[in-house]
């Protein structure tokens, strides 16, 4: 039999001993393989935050660039114009009034300062000369904000969109230029249109002098340049932007000039060198750029590859988005460069995990035997052989320390155990006395509560019953006065209204017994009468003999129980007064006969000698949600006829004499009103 036993016994103490080798190789290994990897994996998820926030922040600088680039070009433009403007060649060609000589005056000052178009205004806002000599004179409808700045005198440049009917107007070549066949573009908005014949320029204004014959005096010089199709203005910004070694071997940056959502100027390639022109914005950056007004500075698919991008609005002179500056470049060697570093990180990880993880284990072996033995003397004093030691000698190591410490708390532990053994015994017993002082305590501030909320609900009741009841008074004693006056008055001729006369004593009379008791409930002090020695069983007589009537019209046997030989102190009528409304409240809870039940008997209260007294009926009973209130002024249980202050009024005269009261009602079994009246000192002899 013992040999059966030990290998399961051998078994448990092995699986434990694994348990603690098993946490101590965890403890060993923590480092290495989980606190290690956890900041290894932080700290190259910020470096590649921080890498892509690089990114982003490049190209948001290369869009600075090409931003400044694209004002720098307006700022040419207006000083090439404000310049021929203040011109002597100028100003004495306009003496001339020649239009045809200013026409070919223009245009050679047009090509002289590579504008596409230029043109001059009357105060009118009449072109009245323009080159290339295509362009059509005239009227020129509504006039741009540039235009009629510089009619007023203000130099000024800004980017517009130009129609096709208003490039054919300036220049059958510009039209030309603008027009672009749009491209099928994955992820587009979706557009009807199959062309852009737009096109976006830049155009600058200036005030001119006229000779004094013409309109007002004073005209405007207009210039302006094309962007559609303008590959050195895109080129340049490419160059600018992404000059030689600014970008990584392998990526390539490109710019792009929008009208809406179409590429009309971009170096961007589709295939075989062709510039992808036509080709449209995805619907994300669309809505983004042109529909919020933001930049867009995030990785987006340009054409046909993944770009490091940023997309910034243009705005006209009206204050319109009218279409997107573009700069970016390819992501995918920024990509590559991302996984090899992030690859060399984990190549250096397995190596020093591949030399520290041996040399690890070597050392916890080192501490598995004393553990080992600390962790199967703990699971003997857990089965509760308390004087288990681990066996382990004394060493300078913090092992052999804490093994030496454990076995002199194991001897303490012992001494204790007994000892706490011995208090848990007394604390058992003195909880337990004072959880039974503690139910009797809470039994008693129960019962002091519920008699507090009677005695305020009774004293508010009252302050309302008195003031009514005063009230009441004083129109019943003027109606009564009156009533006598008529008589007096009347004499004999009162004889015909006499029953009524009568009818009238009887309702003032009522009412002057319901006012009575009214202020009895309010003020019962004022009411209380002289207190005599009282045998309950004669008030119990002569109670019967009052309801008798009542009695006499129902099916109702009365049985009577008088065993009580005491005598109580309260005023014989108002023991009498509560006898009745009890009685007759049995009476009325029993419309289809019962009996009613009497008892009087000799009791004792919280030590005090006294008499119990019972009325009992077999009637419905009273709902439990309705007995706690029974004693509450003006409540009734009755359908109809009740006031619901005889109970209340009862209470009041019981509680006076220095009784209780109380009720019970068994469901379905009737209801037992009970009071109790402490018993009257005993008389002086003689």
């Amino acid at each position: 039999m013992a040999e059966a036993a030990d290998p399961a016994a051998s078994g448990g103490v092995l699986r434990r001993l694994r348990s603690v080798r098993v946490r101590l190789l965890a403890i060993a290994l923590l480092p290495t393989l989980i606190i290690l990897p956890a900041v290894l994996g932080l700290v190259v998820t910020w470096w590649t935050r921080q890498f892509d926030n690089l990114l982003i922040s490049k190209v948001t600088g290369d869009l600075t660039i090409a931003r400044q680039y694209l004002d720098r070009l307006m700022e040419r433009s207006d000083e090439k114009l404000h310049a021929l403007g203040d011109s002597v060649a100028f100003a004495d060609m306009a003496q001339t009034g020649d239009a045809a000589a200013m026409a070919e005056f223009l245009e050679t000052r047009r090509r002289a300062l590579g504008l596409d178009f230029l043109y001059l205004l009357d105060a009118d806002g009449r072109r009245i000369a323009a080159a290339p000599a295509s362009a059509k004179g005239g009227a020129s409808g509504e006039l741009w904000p540039v235009e009629r700045r510089a009619l007023d005198g203000e130099a000024s440049t800004e980017i517009d969109i130009f129609g096709a009917a208003e490039l054919e107007r300036l220049s059958p070549d510009l039209a030309r230029r603008a027009h672009i066949a749009l491209v099928p573009t994955p992820g587009a908005a979706p557009t009807a249109r199959a062309a852009e014949d737009r096109g976006m320029v830049v155009q600058s204004g200036t005030p001119v002098v006229l000779p004094p014959g013409a309109a007002g005096g004073h005209g405007a010089l207009m210039g302006g340049t094309l962007l559609n199709q303008n590959l050195d203005f895109i080129d340049t910004i490419n160059d600018l932007v992404y000059g030689s070694g600014s970008l990584p071997e392998g990526s390539a940056g490109t710019a792009t000039l929008f009208v809406e959502d179409v590429r009309v100027s971009t170096n961007v390639r589709l295939f075989e060198g062709r510039r992808a022109l036509g080709t449209r914005v995805s619907q994300e950056v669309r809505d983004a750029v042109l529909g919020q007004g933001r930049v867009w500075r995030d990785r987006a698919f340009v054409v046909n590859d993944w770009y490091i991008s940023a997309y910034e609005p243009v705005v006209d002179s009206r204050g319109r988005r009218i279409g997107m500056l573009y700069v970016g470049f390819l992501e995918a060697p920024f990509l590559a460069l991302k996984r090899t570093s992030l690859m060399a990180v984990g190549v250096g990880f397995l190596l020093v995990a591949l030399v520290a993880i041996p040399v690890l284990l070597r050392w916890s072996a080192a501490i598995f035997r004393p553990i080992e033995a600390m962790n199967a003397t703990i699971a003997e004093v857990e089965a509760g052989q308390l004087s288990a030691r681990t066996g382990v000698a004394a060493t300078e190591d913090e092992i052999g320390r804490v093994a030496h410490h454990l076995d002199a708390m194991l001897d303490l532990l012992q001494q204790r155990d007994a000892e706490l053994r011995r208090w848990t015994e007394e604390l058992d017993r003195r909880v337990a006395e004072r959880t039974a002082e503690l139910r009797a305590a809470n039994a008693e501030l129960a019962e002091t509560q519920r008699q507090l909320v009677m005695s305020e609900k009774l004293a508010a009741i009252g302050e309302i019953t008195a003031g009514v009841a005063h009230e009441i008074n004083n129109p019943v004693a003027v109606i009564q006065g009156n009533l006598d006056v008529a008589r007096e008055v009347l004499g004999p001729a009162a004889a015909p209204v006499r029953t009524e006369f009568n009818l009238i004593d009887q309702q003032v009379h009522r009412i002057t017994i319901i006012v009575s008791k009214l202020l009895q409930f309010a003020r019962p002090a004022e009411f209380a009468g002289h207190l005599d020695p009282v045998a309950p069983r004669e008030v119990v007589s002569d109670a019967l003999v009052l309801v008798q009537h009542l009695l006499s019209r129902s099916e109702i046997a009365v049985v009577r129980a008088d065993a009580a030989r005491r005598l109580v102190l309260m005023n014989r009528v108002e023991m009498q007064q509560v006898l009745i409304n009890l009685m007759v409240n049995a009476i009325h809870a029993m419309p289809d006969g019962g009996t009613l039940i009497l008892r009087t008997m000799d009791a004792a209260h919280n030590g005090q000698p006294g008499v119990q007294v019972e009325v009992e009926d077999t009637g419905a009973g009273i709902p439990p949600g309705r007995i706690e209130r029974v004693f509450d002024p003006f409540f009734t249980t009755k359908p109809q006829g009740g006031t619901g202050l005889g109970l209340s009024i009862s209470y009041t005269l019981v509680e006076r004499a220095g009784g209780t009261m109380a009720v019970s009602s068994p469901p379905g079994r009737g209801a037992c009103f009970s009071f109790w009246l402490p018993q009257a000192p005993a008389q002086p002899a003689g």
